[in-house]
């Protein structure tokens, strides 16, 4: 059992990184709607980089502080979705593509932007030293955030970034067959997750580019 006193700790490194990383990963959807033709976020408040418009009480603070509080390897969440008017799209189907890959392109970005401050932890002089080793631990933590959320967003089942992306590229029917399943996406989700099914999909994807990353920052690998 980790003792309060570690988990304050590990939740004061992992704070900022999981609001940032679902957070932009949000707006990120919001902001291209926006430039392809639907302005319901913009009109909504909802492209914000304040935290606390997107803030989902279990997806954002109870479940990735219970995946800490009990040492799960990876912390995963999620915030309120930003609202998509996809008929508003000026090409819909083609343009759903792109506002679904652009919030784990955002993620992408935010593992690349960790990697940066993991890199510099290490390097900061003498001088500064004292903010060496949180700067390393926040930026392991966000890149493993962000990536987690990337890959699973990618998996392509709706309502998932990677579901709608396959709805929109596949052909009328086999988008229409696809699409039905998304009132039942979360659900099979969890039953994935439960059954062990979705760790062993996406645990040696992550691992393998979390290594990458680590490695990129001059972070001593696991």
């Amino acid at each position: 059992m980790t003792d309060p006193a570690q988990i304050i700790q590990i939740i004061s490194i992992w704070a900022l990184p999981v609001l940032f990383a679902i957070t932009l990963h949000e707006v990120a959807h919001g902001w291209t709607a926006w430039r392809l033709g639907d302005p319901t976020a913009m009109l909504m408040g909802r492209l914000s980089l304040n935290p606390l418009k997107h803030i989902d009480p279990i997806g954002t603070v109870l479940l990735p502080a219970g995946l800490v509080a009990i040492g799960s390897p990876f912390v995963f969440g999620w915030a309120k979705p930003v609202p998509v008017n996809f008929e508003g799209l000026r090409n819909p189907k083609r343009d759903s593509v792109w506002v679904a890959l652009s919030g784990p392109a955002a993620n992408l970005a935010m593992a690349l932007f960790w990697t940066v401050v993991l890199w510099l932890g290490a390097r900061l002089p003498a001088s500064l030293a004292y903010f060496s080793e949180p700067m390393q631990l926040m930026g392991m933590a966000g890149i493993t955030i962000n990536l987690v959320l990337m890959v699973l967003n990618l998996i392509p089942i709706p309502p998932l970034d990677g579901g709608r992306v396959a709805v929109g590229l596949l052909p009328g029917r086999a988008s229409y067959q696809l699409s039905r399943l998304e009132p039942y996406g979360f659900i099979i989700l969890i039953l994935l997750l439960f059954t062990g099914i979705l760790g062993q999909v996406m645990g040696p994807i992550v691992l393998s580019l979390r290594h990458f990353f680590f490695a990129l920052g001059g972070a001593p690998l696991p």
